[in-house]
């Protein structure tokens, strides 16, 4: 009967070790990476993003051309006709 608890001691100890030395392997690991990303700093605006009438490709609202009334990627999508939906 020693014997055996002798034996799920052991084992148990060793399942400690082996955890205990994962958390700081893991924790080492965190320590090295880089932050993620954060939100944005104070004073910064999200900007609104906007679609090309003619080829569908989204962009900042800010960089568009306008024109009839319609959001454009770049002055030459301009002169072309709006795609149909």
């Amino acid at each position: 009967m020693s014997r055996l608890l002798f034996w799920i001691a052991l084992i148990v100890l060793i399942g400690f070790a082996v955890r205990a030395k994962l958390r700081a392997a893991a924790r080492r690991h965190d320590e090295r990476m880089p932050p993620g990303p954060s939100a944005p700093p104070p004073g910064t605006q999200i900007e609104n993003m906007t679609r090309c009438a003619h080829c569908g490709l989204h962009f900042p609202a800010s960089e568009a051309v306008r024109a009839d009334g319609l959001d454009y990627c770049s002055p030459g999508h301009v002169r072309l006709p709006p795609a149909s939906r």
